[in-house]
């Protein structure tokens, strides 16, 4: 998969707004929430041109048993790729355009974890922008290396995580 990270896009929302009801459309009543989420959910930030969702469900299984409506939409169902009690749907092959993250609506932890982090960086300009010019030098020295790419953000991706809850916890839940 080549890495291109690319300058913050408004018409990111437009493609998440779109894809979203395409979503809503084929996952019905099981659906509680859908989110944007990821880079190019964040206003300013660089970001691989890929809209990453989030999807609360009442039920990971009914949503197992719909696979060929998200194949019909040109979704690969990857089941839980790693990542026990989710299901992974990745839109585009090696030029992807979507991701596609679903929980259970009890899993809190990972719900919350996405949004808080989203949700910081909406609000830390300066932690978004590191970010964010990270993401482009890691383009540029691993073009065609996602592994590579992806293990160079882990510490700062770790690092605002850890801030990010904090913030959360003490400055947002707690008013």
């Amino acid at each position: 998969m080549n890495v291109i990270v690319e300058a913050y896009n408004e018409a990111w929302v437009k493609n998440y707004t779109n894809e979203s009801r395409k979503i809503r459309e084929i996952v019905g009543d099981n659906l509680v929430q859908i989110y944007h989420i990821g880079s190019t959910s964040v206003p300013g930030l660089s970001a691989k041109p890929v809209i990453d969702m989030l999807l609360v469900v009442t039920s990971l299984e009914n949503l197992d048993t719909i696979a060929d409506k998200f194949e019909l939409l040109d979704y690969e169902v990857m089941g839980e790729f790693g990542m026990p009690g989710r299901r992974y749907y990745r839109k585009g092959g090696d030029n992807r355009t979507h991701h596609i993250h679903a929980f259970h609506v009890s899993n809190l932890f990972d719900i919350e974890r996405h949004l808080i982090f989203r949700d910081y960086l909406r609000c830390h300009t300066e932690d978004r922008d590191e970010y964010g010019e990270l993401k482009k030098k890691l383009a540029i020295s691993n073009p065609k290396d996602i592994d590579s790419y992806g293990d160079g953000k882990d510490s700062l991706v770790k690092r605002i995580e850890h801030d990010a809850l904090v913030w959360y916890y003490h400055e947002i839940r707690n008013k």
